[in-house]
């Protein structure tokens, strides 16, 4: 692939360092580098930058300073993921691989290399593997899906109710996904907390990645070879018995992308609303004046604050053009759902409600997108709701300024939210009730039962959760 400098595309301008940007932060060609410290200390600055330099897509280098474009503009981004036949998911078409350019150990491989998946093949053959996880996806309505939530959500509240306060990442979010997940997949409960720290993101320290990628086939392969004999309703069986015959190892490899795309994301997207919930007096006036829902906060974030800033990645089949920029066979496309998100073109006001509105990036699009994606939200939407209602007098425990954001080319979320509530007594803690689908879009629901609470005077409305928040 020629280096997409910046004399590449028909109009670029020359690219000069700006005012305030580190001369580390810059390639040997001038061109941005999208990781490093400088850049990852604020992702959305440097989004913007970028759209102010280049347009809705800009040339950067990615880690060992390996060209790429990245593509800003929503247009731009629905345009590669919906044709697939001008921007392949097959990562054998790019430049940088055939060339031998990209290290043995580089961060980029696990992500990029081709792996027999439906996530790095088009045509029949992603439409084979892709069937067959959707249809075992399909099997998991929303009120099942529910009960597992608000199970595990109970017992996660149990572990730290007594003491009054928490970490709602490390003690919550970091856990809950995990737990639906294996359930959902048919794996005993005690392997959550194993695979949990065997997929922990897609930048993974380079000394671990091989163990917990080794533990986490092996595992997987294991439940598989236990289903084949005593079947169950859950994803492995699914797979397992779909009519597009896959093999043991396309099994236990769906099986492992399900499993880390699902935690991952899900957990940024917990992480991300609880923060919204417990910091933005804007969102908690929409509650309690009775404007917005949870669903609609979770819409919220997935437009600000996606579960993946920037996804790889499309590699052009033939030359093109994009966003003004002349593509080369074999460039590799990174996807910057979250600057997409904030295209100027689509939201000029970036304050305005988006109530209703799904046509965010955050799930991606095209035939690639993201197909557990309502499971997401069950998970996040139920257990957010669950957990608000089992912690009466929640609040943060520190200033909102004293909150860290962990960024990095990839995703970005709050490492911690320090907590404290009316400490409960082991088993004391009100009642989570389940609800129908109808009942989930209607306005945030009460605490049941909270101390001090409208529920404790007889013929009283109860006193929904966010009042507590609002002190």
């Amino acid at each position: 692939m020629t280096t997409p400098r910046p004399d590449v595309p028909s109009d670029g301008p020359a690219s000069v360092p700006p005012p305030g940007c580190p001369a580390h932060d810059m390639g040997p060609d001038g061109l941005h580098r999208l990781y490093g410290p400088v850049a990852e200390a604020d992702p959305r600055a440097m989004y913007e930058l970028l759209r102010r330099e280049y347009g809705p897509v800009a040339p950067v280098l990615l880690h060992g300073d390996l060209p790429a474009w990245l593509v800003l503009g929503h247009r731009e981004i629905l345009e590669v993921v919906r044709t697939p036949s001008l921007f392949t998911r097959d990562s054998r078409h790019w430049s940088m691989f055939q060339q031998g350019r990209v290290a043995p150990d580089s961060p980029l491989t696990p992500m990029l290399a081709w792996q027999p998946l439906c996530a790095f093949a088009d045509g029949d053959e992603h439409a084979r593997l892709r069937g067959a996880v959707t249809d075992g996806l399909a099997q998991f309505n929303r009120h099942g899906v529910r009960r597992y939530v608000t199970r595990h959500t109970r017992r996660l509240v149990e572990s730290f109710a007594e003491a009054g306060e928490a970490d709602l990442i490390r003690d919550y979010a970091e856990k809950l996904p995990m737990l639906v997940m294996t359930q959902l997949l048919g794996l005993p409960e005690e392997n959550a907390a194993r695979l949990a720290d065997a997929s922990p993101g897609p930048m993974r320290d380079a000394g671990t990645a091989r163990a917990d990628d080794d533990f986490a086939r092996e595992t997987l392969r294991a439940l598989v070879r236990r289903k084949r004999q005593r079947p169950g309703r859950d994803l492995a069986s699914s797979l397992i018995s779909h009519e597009s015959g896959l093999t043991e190892d396309e099994v236990v490899e769906h099986l492992r992308l399900v499993l880390v795309a699902a935690h991952e994301t899900t957990v940024n997207l917990i992480a991300n609303t609880l923060r919204l919930v417990l910091t933005d007096r804007r969102f908690r006036a929409s509650l309690s004046g009775g404007q917005m829902t949870l669903p609609d906060a979770l819409e919220q974030v997935l437009w600000d604050a996606p579960p993946l800033s920037t996804i790889p990645g499309r590699w052009a089949v033939g030359d093109t053009v994009l966003g003004g920029r002349r593509i080369k066979a074999g460039d590799l496309m990174m996807l910057a759902l979250a600057a997409g998100n904030t295209d100027p073109a689509i939201r000029p006001d970036l304050s305005a409600p988006v109530h209703g509105n799904r046509s965010h990036l955050s799930f991606s699009g095209g035939p690639h997108a993201c197909p557990g994606q309502d499971i997401g939200r069950a998970i996040a939407d139920t257990g957010i709701d669950t957990l608000l209602t089992l912690l009466p007098g929640l609040e943060l425990a520190v200033s909102e300024a004293a909150l860290v954001t962990s960024a990095a080319w990839l995703n970005e979320r709050v490492e911690s939210l320090p907590v404290r509530f009316t400490p409960q007594r082991p088993g004391a803690a009100p009642a989570a009730e389940e609800s129908t689908p109808q009942e989930r879009s209607r306005p945030l629901p009460a605490a049941v039962g909270a101390p001090g609470s409208a529920t404790d005077r007889p013929g009283s409305e109860p006193r929904p959760w966010w009042k507590s928040l609002l002190g």
